[in-house]
Order: structure tokens, then sequence, then C-alpha cells
């Protein structure tokens, strides 16, 4: 169980509950806050006063007033209509973060919703009751109204859930594990579906994937630059100092790091007829650092999201109720194109690496497609263009989904962000990044092999041995593909980054 504090959740946390699939309570510090504003609509409710999505429509139909005797129904019915997701159902951690992600929100206290909604939410993430959400239908404005939708259907019985691996109608899901659904107050249902919960979620998870990502390529980077014999001066720490950005200088310190001790690099500091390395191996620093500065940015803009308040209206600390904007998710959809960007760029020089090490015109005395007995072998020829279109598909991608708008709800929501397909990219995009940089590090080995007698690193000993426990060194020509499976898996779950050491912060 993991206590969060609305307000000061912190990315650790939040990338725990993706992870690990931990149940959610928010701090009982929140309570009060919660009642008051719930107070607060409910006399709004009863009064004489139009007070948007309380007691009258919704969107364009914001001028119908609705009675008191209605209220519930009226909610009822927002969340059954708004029940229009489509395409494939979203992962179960990715709906526990979402759902994470709404308690953070309404636990401010400025929703109106009563403590019984909250309380819901958390005995469904307790008893591993998960909405099925389908990925598609949010333009990422006026809230991920959709996808919220199809997780507040759960709450009142209606919907789909899984509950112990098996999918079941939402009130049988519920009743599945001993809860019952609710019936929503005022604004209740509005507060629900209002809110970037969804495209914050994805964006936060393609932000971890990322970074899992950075960290990796780091090290794969530093294999490359020993299996072709490059150079360490580029990573000289004045050279980096004297540019200052941050994450340039971490990322050449780290690869400085990783090839001390190296007898290959040794072995060619005097007489290397080479004067300069190809910019994939010498400006490492300069591009990885600056997609992990990128990334770090977008991590800051996350975070803030995640611990904001997003419905609308709101009640504000005076007891006013009062429409706002703060469902737009125009920051999201920014931090998701940062992402994506710095994702392309990681895997576009780490492709070119991998070009390198392949061929022989370039790789200083490695053989053809880093095989033993080439003709005959193939080699690392077709992982290298697997990576080539994994790299394409993903620059293609990268193009921003925040420049795109389109009006809807008949023109009262005529601007959008499109946040939710940008933060939904982000899974497919990092997915072809670790493909990427798990043959990287598959031909990085072989080259470094090659070397022999000369030994790399201690460090890069270390991964070496790591890779070297899930795939084999390549002689004649085998079934590549697990292979490419198990290295990429190596990359995701941090076991290359962690075997060198390298520790670079979010």
């Amino acid at each position: 169980m993991l206590i969060l504090t609305p307000g000061a959740a912190t990315l650790a946390q939040l990338e725990t509950i993706w992870r690990e699939g931990l149940a959610v309570r928010l701090d009982d510090a929140a309570r009060p806050g919660i009642v008051a504003s719930a107070a607060r609509i409910e006399a709004a409710a009863a009064g004489d006063a139009a007070v948007y999505g309380v007691n009258t429509g919704f969107g364009k139909l914001a001028s119908v007033r609705i009675a008191p005797e209605d209220t519930a129904t009226l909610q009822r019915n927002l969340i059954l209509s708004h029940c229009c997701g489509v395409g494939p159902a979203l992962d179960a951690p990715a709906v526990r973060l979402m759902m994470a992600l709404k308690l953070l929100s309404l636990g401010r206290g400025a929703s109106g919703v009563r403590p019984v909604i909250v309380e819901l939410i958390e005995a469904m993430l307790a008893r591993g009751v998960t909405p099925v959400i389908p990925e598609q239908g949010s333009v990422g404005a006026s809230g991920d109204l959709a996808p919220l939708a199809h997780m507040a259907a759960v709450m009142i019985g209606h919907g789909e859930a899984f509950v112990g691996g098996e999918r079941l109608p939402g009130a049988e899901a519920l009743a599945r594990a001993g809860l019952a659904p609710v019936t929503l107050g005022a604004k209740e249902g509005l507060a629900l579906i209002n809110g970037t919960q969804f495209s914050t979620a994805l964006g936060l998870i393609g932000l971890f994937r990322a970074m899992a990502c950075a960290r990796a390529a780091v090290v794969t980077a530093a294999m490359s630059t020993d299996a072709i014999m490059g150079s360490t001066a580029p990573t000289r720490a004045e050279i980096h100092t004297l540019r200052g950005h941050q994450g340039q200088i971490e990322v050449a310190a780290a690869i400085r790091a990783l090839l001390e001790g190296s007898a290959i690099r040794e072995s060619h500091r005097e007489g290397d007829t080479r004067v300069q390395d190809p910019y994939c191996i010498r400006c490492q620093p300069q591009v990885t650092g600056a997609a992990l500065d990128v990334l770090r940015f977008a991590a800051r803009t996350l975070l803030i999201e995640a611990n904001a308040v997003t419905d609308n209206p709101l009640v504000l600390s005076d007891g006013s109720i009062v429409s706002g904007g703060n469902f737009h998710a125009e920051p999201v959809a920014f931090a998701a194109d940062q992402i994506a960007l710095a994702v392309a760029e990681i895997g576009s020089i780490a492709q070119r690496r991998i070009a390198l090490m392949v061929d022989p015109a370039l790789n200083f005395n490695l053989p053809p497609f880093l095989t033993p007995a080439p003709g005959l072998n193939s080699g690392l020829m077709i992982a290298e263009v697997t990576t080539a279109a994994l790299m394409s598909e993903n620059k293609h991608l990268a193009n921003p989904c925040s420049v795109d708008s389109t009006p809807t709800s008949a023109n009262q929501e005529d601007h959008v962000s499109m946040a939710a397909h940008g933060a939904r990219r982000l899974g497919l995009m990092t997915r072809n990044l670790a493909v990427i940089l798990g043959v990287e590090a598959i031909a990085a080995a072989q080259g470094i092999e090659f070397r022999a007698p000369l030994t790399t690193s201690a460090a890069l000993t270390r991964v070496m041995a790591a890779l070297r426990a899930r795939v084999p060194a390549m002689g004649e020509d085998r079934y590549l593909a697990p292979d490419l499976l198990a290295a990429q898996d190596l990359v995701e779950n941090g076991t290359l980054a962690a075997a060198a050491g390298v520790e670079i912060a979010s």
C-alpha cells in the first residue's frame, strides 16, 4: 500500500505504482478538503443559481437547467453517453496509474466529490478491479472524456473490468471483489471524466521507459566506442563544462568512467592514423545529453500535471464554483512531443553506431557484419536493417501532435491538445528504441570480443556478462529474433545500466 499526498506525489512514487501495481490510498489529511468541497457542491445543486455541470447540461447544452430530482440521472447519463472509446484495451498497469492520478486530483479538495467516490477508487485498486479502457477516443481537451468515462462506468455498475485475469461486466466485477456500485451525486460524474489523467499516465509511462532507454544508451554508446576503437578524448570534462549543458556533462562523464581501464582503449592511444571519429561516436554526449535534458524538462511538466486539479468547474478556496479550462491537456501534449523527439534522436544516433560497426569500410578492422565467416554467414546484416526500419518509424512518429487541433462538440470545444494519442505513441516509440539499443549491445559485444586478447573495461565486462547470460556470442548464423527480444528486455528492465553502474536521475 502506497500513501499519496495530493499535490506532493513524486516521480518515484508514480513509477513504483506503474511498475509494481501497488494499492494506493490518499493521506487522511486530504479528507477535510474533500468533504468541504462536496458540501459546497451539494448546496449549489439545491440552489437557484445556474452552476455548470451541477444543475445544467454539459458542453453546448450548458444553458439547459436540470431539476434537483434529476441530478443522479444527469450524472449517470453523462457517464454512459461518454463511453465512446475504441481500439484495444489499455494495459492494466497504465489503467492503475491513471486511477491513482485521478485520486490525486480529487484529493486536492477542489472537485466537489464525496469521500465515497475516492474510497471506491482506492478499493478498486486494492482489490484488483481494473476497468477496461479503450485506448482511442480522447482529443485531450475537456478532459480525457471517453477513457475516463469507461473507468467511471465500472464505478456505477456498467462497462467492463478485469478481476483476477477475467474480463467481466462492471457490476459483476465489483461484486466479485466485494464492492458495490455507487450512485453519483451532483457534479461527481463530471469530476470523474474531466481531467488529463489518461494522457498524463501514458505520458509518464513514456517518460519512465524513455529514461530507462537513455541510461542504457550511455552504456551501449561506450561499448560501441570500444568496439570500433574510438577515442575517449571527446569525453574530456573541460570540453563539456565549456558548453555547460548538464545532460551533456553527465553523459560525457559516464562514458568516460565506463571506458576507464579498457585495454582496447589503451592499445591505440599512440599511432592511430584516424584523426577524428564519426559524429555518432564523437558527439554522443552532445546528442544523448541534450535528449536527457529534454526528458527532464518533460518530467517536470508531467509531475506538475500529475499533482494538478484538472476537472471543471472547480470549488475555489472562497467557496465559489468557477468554470475554467484546467482540463485542456496542452502541457501534456507538449511534454509528449518533447519525449518523442528525445526518443527519436537517441535511436537515430544509436542506429548510426550499429551501421558503423557492421560496415567493414568504417569499423576499423572488424569483419563485415561482425561474423567470423562473412559470405557463408550474414551475421548482423539484417539486424542492422531492422534497426534502420525502427529508427525511420520513430522519426515519423516524432512529428508533433500538439500542433494539431480540430473543433469538437458543436464548436464549443474549438481548440484541443491531441495529448492522448501524443502520449500513447510513446509506448511504441520506446519499444522501438529499446530494440535498437539491444541490437547495438549485441553488435558492440561482438566487436569487443573480436579485439581479443585485448579486453574492455571492468564496467563493460560486467555488461558483457549480463548480455551473454541471455544472448550467446554469434558464430555461424542462427535464428536471431529471440536474441533481439532478449536484448530489448535487458534494456527495458535496466539490467545493462545496472551492470554498468550507470546512475542517471530522471
